[in-house]
């Protein structure tokens, strides 16, 4: 009895002892952060220092045998055996991430990685890749250790802590993954080889498609050992259509028609990126022989309005732009306040000509990537508008080299709608333009996921589209005709009409279609095992209509996730919270 009662004490005190370094470990998180924002690494590594010794003395008492034993005592020990895993991964993150990270820091300050007079030192960045790789899979690896961890077999003071010690753990991984991710493909792709050339789409989204809008700029950006610069502009006008179409894949084809392959204009009708940037390349290089395109980038007007917060106002300076818009209201100097609703809506009031469009476009683009190529403004946050550009879906990345690719699939930049990533309770709305003008300035949008549980096991969604046509009510007559269409497509002036496509998870099945509680017919389809509905649907000025599209036997081991076009609109007025019927309580 004396040795039981002894037993206990000492094990009471280990609690004691792993929970106080683990608490003194986390408390010393935020100085450490703030030390490393201020630059002050002196510091940073004596703090470190003090958490690293906390997580090594809890790590060390939750693995010693005592524990163990009592990490095998029936009911109890679960929380034991949680709370040893929880110190594990404490010390592997402190020792196996941020001290490997701490080592390379200064080299991966912001401004040292952002252009200085075009150029990016992809030396520096070579050389910390292996610290980075490190430490995201050393952070994956901790958080599907906790992951595992049963919470329901645990006393609510250890399954809470664990619980938000895991999703901090996930926004960590996810972070580091897109770090190691970049510091693998930047150098090679910035030119660390030799030249490379990239085709950059610039989305127009007053007029729809899947990926965020018509490409209706065209750029052509080079790079060579970390030198970026402009080599060529032009515009998707300018591009013939191609007849016969170019060979695409036969079941996008089916979904999205031969239209894929006619004209450049069209290419992203489908939301898988990949299929859209490849499509790009083969139609530049057949336009423009021996020009060959490494890799096709994809940004909108609301990725510029996030680079011109980092970089403040620019200056057109093309001579022939600028008298252009002599006379008119289009600004010469563009903000992060004025550049989607110039590039939008304005430009097509002020000028007649789709070439001059296009040409004024083209210069507001090539003028925000000058001044982010020559890292005019903060660089801290220039990083984080395109950290903001890729979370939205606003920036697309497509490579040519295979092995880049398959880094870049695993990001949110691939833009893929099929392969590894799009498993589990994944759907998709997208927007296509059926009105052929540009009204999609003025259409509002929200979606939800409705969920139902059934016995079977399985669950079934109900996708909502709140949709409506804010044009005013003499659409008709105050906005130009490049704007309405002027009834060439068969919508009549004013109206917007738009495909709506819907993907849901893979194995599942689409299987009604509603337009404001009413049964619609509705195309059916499938895109690499995942069900495709489509709807189309027309407004006129003022009008408003929900459309909603069920989906059964969604196999519910994960929670839901959903994307869709990128839009006027910012994302999260899109996106609304998903809902759950009490049939899944």
């Amino acid at each position: 009895m004396t040795v039981l009662v002894g037993a206990a004490g000492t094990l009471l005190h280990q609690v004691s002892v792993v929970r106080a370094e683990l608490e003194k470990a986390m408390a010393l998180v935020p100085a450490l952060r703030s030390e490393l924002s201020a630059g002050n690494y002196d510091g940073a590594n004596v703090t470190f220092a003090q958490i690293q010794e906390s997580t090594s003395r809890a790590r060390s008492t939750a693995n010693g045998p005592l524990w163990k034993a009592a990490s095998a005592v029936p009911i109890l020990g679960a929380n034991f055996g949680a709370v040893r895993e929880v110190a594990v991964s404490a010390d592997d993150v402190a020792a196996r991430a941020v001290a490997p990270l701490l080592n390379q820091y200064e080299a991966l300050d912001w401004q040292a990685l952002s252009p200085t007079d075009g150029r990016i030192n992809i030396d520096q960045l070579s050389s910390a890749e292996p610290s980075i790789s490190a430490a995201a899979n050393t952070v994956h690896l901790s958080h599907d250790r906790l992951a595992s961890i049963d919470l329901s077999l645990l006393l609510p003071d250890v399954a809470d802590p664990i619980r938000s010690a895991t999703e901090q753990l996930s926004s960590v991984s996810t972070a580091l993954g897109t770090a190691s991710s970049a510091a693998q493909l930047l150098p090679a792709m910035l030119g660390a080889d030799g030249e490379r050339n990239y085709l950059v789409l610039v989305q127009n989204s007053a007029e729809a498609r899947a990926t965020g809008g018509i490409p209706g700029a065209l750029a052509m950006l080079t790079t060579n050992d970390g030198r970026i610069s402009l080599s060529g502009q032009s515009s998707a006008g300018a591009i013939e259509a191609f007849r016969p179409a170019l060979d695409v894949d036969p079941e996008q084809e089916r979904l999205y028609t031969k239209r894929l392959g006619t004209q450049m204009q069209n290419v992203n009708l489908t939301p898988h990126f990949p299929t859209a940037a490849e499509t790009a390349k083969r139609m530049w290089e057949e336009r423009y022989p021996g020009k060959t395109v490494d890799g096709v980038l994809a940004i909108d007007p609301v990725v510029l309005a996030h680079l011109l917060e980092a970089t403040g106002p620019v200056d057109l300076t093309d001579p022939a732009v600028v008298g252009a818009i002599e006379g008119t209201s289009l600004p010469t100097s563009l903000t992060k306040e004025n550049v989607v609703p110039t590039l939008l809506s304005d430009v097509y009031r002020e000028i007649e000509e789709p070439a001059a469009q296009d040409a004024y476009f083209a210069a507001v683009a090539a003028s925000v990537f000058s001044a982010f190529t020559e890292a005019q403004g903060d660089s801290s946050q220039l990083i984080k508008g395109l950290t903001t550009s890729a979370q939205e879906h606003r920036i697309y990345l497509w490579s040519s080299v295979k092995d880049e690719q398959d880094i870049i699939s695993s990001t949110a930049l691939a833009g893929a709608v099929t392969g590894p990533n799009a498993g589990g309770a994944n759907f998709g709305v997208y927007f296509n333009d059926g009105t052929g003008a540009k009204m999609d300035y003025y259409a509002s949008r929200t979606v939800q996921l409705v969920q139902t549980c059934e016995s079977n096991g399985y669950s079934r969604y109900n996708v909502q589209l709140t949709v409506g046509n804010t044009a005013p009510q003499d659409a008709a007559s105050s906005l130009p005709a490049y704007v309405t269409g002027a009834g060439v497509f068969g919508v009549e002036p004013g109206r917007i009409r738009t495909n709506y496509v819907v993907y849901g998870p893979a194995q599942a099945l689409v299987e009604s279609a509603q337009i404001n509680g009413t049964s619609v017919p509705f195309g059916a389809g499938k895109h690499g095992q995942r069900p495709v509905g489509t709807v189309t649907l027309e407004l006129a000025p003022g009008e408003t209509a929900v459309i909603d599209l069920e989906f059964s036997r969604v196999v519910q081991d994960s929670e839901p996730k959903l994307q869709v076009t990128p839009s006027v609109q910012a994302a999260r007025d899109v996106v609304l919270p998903a809902k759950t019927s009490e049939s899944c309580e």
